[in-house]
């Protein structure tokens, strides 16, 4: 990964440049404005949920977000329609709806404020190397609209209508990138997005939508993320930074590195309804100045 060998980095090459761009706009109100984290979490449920209870079931989940709503941290979670068997098997074909259980947890989830984002159909990769694992990337356009347009259904049977696009993976085409940007306000990414449509800092227009990758160090465990964290917060650029979190990974220790995180960013997450009404306003003043994205 670019990441690794020190090519590409979150704080030099994304956060450095635009606080340095704020700076020089704002001048003092920038350099001493509160951190701005918009939490990202990667995805309920699971997509290796297949058989209820278990490891990836709900109740192991629901630690997590006792953990995350303990510290009253916002946060949105990426959420699947539909659960694959075998989601790793590009030849399987079984798939099924949301769980009893599961649907009731989305409903709770809603009521404790959090936000939600659709996350593909059912996670089905299309190819069995890990490196090109992606339920969007190959499929045409017509496809790619018809899997939207059945994962945005099923979820509002429950009364979810998305605003936020994170693809499985976080792979898709730059091909399918207009009707991502049609369907959608914001669009996320992240590492894999790299080597399909480039290395970009976020958040940017990209046509009619707003993109939104995470790169490491503030893509990882909580344990990674928490030093990062500290040094954003020590800065005080008033950034919106993009923290993605996976929560099965928090559950190694107990969900120890996740509480010590939680406490620390809790009073600088963003509500991702306000980033909303953010682009909502930002795409207003383009039009109004005819400026292109």
């Amino acid at each position: 990964m670019l990441f690794k060998v020190g090519l590409l980095g979150y704080e030099r090459h994304v956060q450095r440049p635009l606080a340095t761009v704020r700076a020089s706009v704002l001048g003092s109100v920038a350099t001493s404005a509160r951190q701005r984290f918009l939490i990202r979490v990667d995805e309920f449920p699971h997509y290796r949920a297949w058989e209820a209870g278990g490891p990836f079931g709900v109740g192991a989940y629901e630690r997590f977000h006792e953990t995350m709503r303990a510290a009253g941290l916002r946060y949105m979670i990426a959420v699947l329609p539909r659960v694959s068997r075998d989601p790793l098997d590009p030849a399987g074909r079984q798939s099924r709806p949301l769980l009893a259980d599961e649907a009731r947890m989305l409903a709770r989830l809603r009521g404790d404020g959090v936000a939600f984002g659709l996350h593909g159909l059912d996670h089905r990769t299309r190819h069995a190397s890990p490196r090109r694992h992606s339920e969007l990337c190959g499929l045409d356009l017509q496809a790619t609209e018809r899997l939207l347009d059945r994962g945005m259904a099923e979820l509002a049977a429950h009364d979810i209508h998305p605003r936020v696009f994170v693809p499985p993976y976080n792979r898709f085409d730059a091909a399918q990138l207009p009707i991502l940007a049609r369907r959608f306000a914001v669009l996320c990414g992240g590492p894999e997005s790299i080597g399909l449509i480039g290395f970009h800092p976020g958040p940017q227009w990209r046509g009619e939508t707003v993109y939104l990758p995470s790169y490491p160090p503030f893509y990882g465990t909580a344990a990674e993320v928490l030093p990062a964290a500290r040094r954003a917060i020590e800065r005080g650029t008033g950034l919106w930074t993009p923290i993605v979190l996976h929560w099965e990974w928090e559950a190694r220790d107990e969900y120890r590195s996740l509480a010590q995180l939680a406490a620390l960013i809790a009073p600088y997450a963003a509500d991702w309804e306000d980033f909303l009404a953010a682009v909502q306003r930002s795409a207003r003043t383009d039009v109004q100045d005819g400026a292109p994205r």
